[in-house]
């Protein structure tokens, strides 16, 4: 079966050369087996026949058994219609089509008997049904007992016959041909029967022609579990591979310079989180196998506290340790606030980014090879093949989504054994997310704020309000409080988003002038120094109010600033505003948030905004953000092609992904390496998987 499944599209009755090339190019169709696996998106049932008198009730989809009674055609050009008046017993109703206007007309016969199926909408005080589907009946023409699979296409692919009906007789061709054939089952008959799943045979038939709406989601709920499963299993057998493979170095006591720096210089008592975090790192350093843990955690939640202590526990153990960001902007602000925190200890830290100058890199360089610099702090450049570590052991990667899979990993190679790696990020990640993308991770989450931090206060206003948000931040102002205004940047037009920016600069100097208000402003067109001296001016407090686009967003430690006006923020994804929120409320008093709008916002602005104003949690924020823009987009281009599923989608099958993974985690508990003969197609299924993708589970 597996050779006939494999057959090229093209040699499929009804499809041929040219069919067969659209296929590939528009769906990625190529074979049998591709087009058995391109499943329906929704259903029609056809199975109940209306009438014409029913339409007002139903208000929807109808299938209707009459006559045409006349057909006109009107109109000229681009504006040309068709209409045809359908009767049956109980009534009569117009037929309207607006393209394919000639072919159509050449194929409506008067009263001849006909079934036709479509959505009834009212038009004034008229119901009509636009672009019907349409079959002439025949004496042994009877109702489908089936429902009708929708499958998606393209235009294209419509121009050739392959719309969704006809990908739908290509499928009924295809199982048709397959039906002697019989599909195995590579889940354990276990698995099958705890999950209470349908059989993989009867999955891939009533998939495509399900019997009923119950029959159709046992298919799906099957298909769905298969691909969640075997992600799953994956995720797990990496981790379990790469703690048996990936020897690292054991750091067999916290040391005397952690233990200094925990009693005598710490500025702050830890949250019982930020104790916990530690704790599990620090026991995964005395393992001797590789540490590879991911660290959520929401803005302010003490992240960057956690990653010193623990590269304090490095460099008492006598190794070397780098922290990595994305962008200068937070690597400066790592370095100073490290910098500030060690400045009574014995501890070297250093900076190194793309705008080190070239005396700061060579010292630097010796550093790190001499082994006088402890710590490194740095963008990308510290991954570069000139920078050589004398003993490189712990390595954390801020914000991790920003950085390629393949730029993490080159940090393997900066010692004879690969480091230990923590991946931290303030953008919280959807749980069935975490445990998708990162499953080969041990994850540790902070949860909780530092005493004494308010929750921010987050209000939206209209521009028609604005007036009343001007007046509310004069009075912060002459309470001694700092202000940020941040204005969208897109970068397709930059030039229009630098326009509205200088606006709204030129608006808010007007309102706060010389010599009783300092306005900074930072945007991405300015000289690099330029930007620096702003942004100093912004914290050392000589500027009351900052006008920044979203370079602002990381980077920037501000107690004393209460209030971030966020301008035209339904331009921002909920990821976005969450972070940018999170620049303020890191002092004692009450911050607030400002999401100004136009007068004008979709549903989905409309959510956004509602879900900002009613939680600061960011993993409740992540959740809503994932509904709103699915997996794909959350997790960005450089992750993308690590998961490709076909059916199963992590925003809404979160129940049946547990379950998935609670199977595969009972599995490898009673069978590690899957040699029991009830796995033997599951290991076979596995080790294809596992061959066709890179092996990034030890820096994920």
């Amino acid at each position: 079966m597996q050779n006939l499944l494999d057959s090229p599209i093209e040699f499929l009755k009804g499809v041929g050369p040219q069919r067969g090339d659209l296929l590939k190019k528009e769906l990625g169709i190529f074979t049998f087996q591709d087009l058995l696996h391109y499943y329906p998106f929704r259903y029609v049932d056809k199975s109940e026949l209306n009438t014409v008198r029913q339409i007002p009730e139903i208000e929807g989809y109808v299938q209707l058994k009459g006559v045409l009674k006349s057909v006109k055609k009107s109109g000229n050009g681009n504006s040309r219609r068709l209409t045809a008046l359908f009767s049956d017993e109980t009534g009569s109703i117009e037929l309207i089509w607006f393209s394919g206007v000639s072919y159509i007309e050449s194929n409506l016969y008067i009263n001849r008997p006909l079934l036709i199926y479509g959505k009834a909408k009212i038009y004034g005080t008229s119901w009509n049904i636009a672009h019907p589907e349409m079959e002439y009946l025949t004496n042994e023409k009877s109702l489908s007992k089936q429902l009708q699979p929708v499958y998606n296409s393209t235009e294209k692919l419509g121009s050739k016959g392959l719309h969704a009906k006809g990908i739908s007789k290509l499928t009924e061709v295809l199982l048709e041909q397959l039906k002697d054939q019989f599909f195995p089952d590579d889940l354990p008959a276990l698995v099958v029967t705890n999950s209470g799943l349908l059989s993989r045979n009867d999955a891939l038939r009533e998939i495509h022609f399900p019997k009923s709406h119950e029959v159709a989601n046992q298919a799906r709920k099957r298909l769905k579990f298969d691909e969640l499963f075997y992600l799953q299993m994956e995720m797990l057998l990496r981790k379990q591979i790469g703690k048996k493979r990936s020897r690292s170095f054991i750091f067999d006591s916290v040391g005397d310079i952690f233990l200094d720096f925990y009693k005598n210089h710490l500025p702050f008592e830890l949250t019982a989180a930020q104790k916990r975090v530690v704790k599990e790192i620090r026991g995964d350093f005395f393992t001797g196998t590789q540490m590879n843990r991911l660290l959520q955690g929401d803005v302010g939640s003490g992240k960057t506290m956690v990653a010193l202590l623990t590269m304090l526990i490095a460099v008492g153990n006598g190794y070397q340790a780098a922290l990595m960001a994305p962008t200068e902007i937070l690597a400066q602000q790592h370095y100073h606030s490290l910098e500030e925190l060690l400045q009574k200890t014995p501890i070297k830290i250093s900076l190194l980014t793309g705008s080190s100058k070239t005396a700061e890199r060579r010292e630097i360089h010796c550093g790190l090879e001499d082994g006088s610099v402890h710590i490194l702090v740095g963008t990308h450049a510290l991954i570069e093949p000139k920078v050589k570590f004398l003993n490189l052991g712990y390595a954390v990667i801020d914000e991790q989504h920003r950085f390629g899979v393949a730029q993490r990993a080159k940090l393997r190679k900066k010692n004879s054994l690969p480091p230990h790696i923590l991946v931290m990020t303030a953008t919280p990640i959807p749980r069935t997310l975490a445990l998708s993308f990162y499953g080969d991770l041990d994850v540790s989450v902070i949860d909780e704020l530092p005493p004494g931090r308010k929750p921010i206060k987050t209000v939206h206003y209209r521009e028609s309000q604005r007036l009343r948000v001007l007046g509310f931040i004069k009075e912060q102002i002459d309470q001694g409080r700092q202000i940020y205004f941040v204005y969208p940047l897109i970068q397709e037009s930059e030039t229009l988003d630098y326009q509205n920016l200088m606006q709204g600069y030129e608006s808010i100097v007007r309102h706060f002038p010389l010599p009783d208000y300092r306005v900074a402003i930072v945007h991405g067109q300015m000289k690099g120094e330029d930007k620096d001296f702003e942004m100093a001016r912004f914290v050392r407090g000589e500027a009351q109010i900052m006008v920044a686009t979203t370079v602002i967003e990381v980077g920037v430690n501000v107690p004393n600033a209460s209030v971030m006006v966020i301008e035209s923020s339904e331009r921002f994804g909920l990821a976005q505003l969450h972070q940018l929120r999170g620049r303020v409320g890191r002092g004692s008093e009450q911050s607030f948030c400002i999401l100004m709008t136009g007068d004008k916002l979709s549903n989905e602005g409309k959510k956004r905004l509602k879900t900002m104003c009613e939680t600061n949690d960011g993993f409740i924020i992540a959740e809503v953000d994932m509904e709103i823009r699915g997996p794909g987009d959350i997790m960005g281009t450089q992750q993308s092609g690590l998961i490709d599923l076909k059916i199963a989608d992590l925003a809404r099958d979160g129940s049946i992904l547990t379950e998935a993974r609670n199977q595969a985690i009972a599995i490898l508990e009673q069978d590690q390496d899957l040699i029991q003969p009830e796995h033997q197609m599951l290991r076979e299924r596995i080790k294809q998987i596992m061959k066709s993708k890179p092996d990034w589970s030890r820096v994920s």
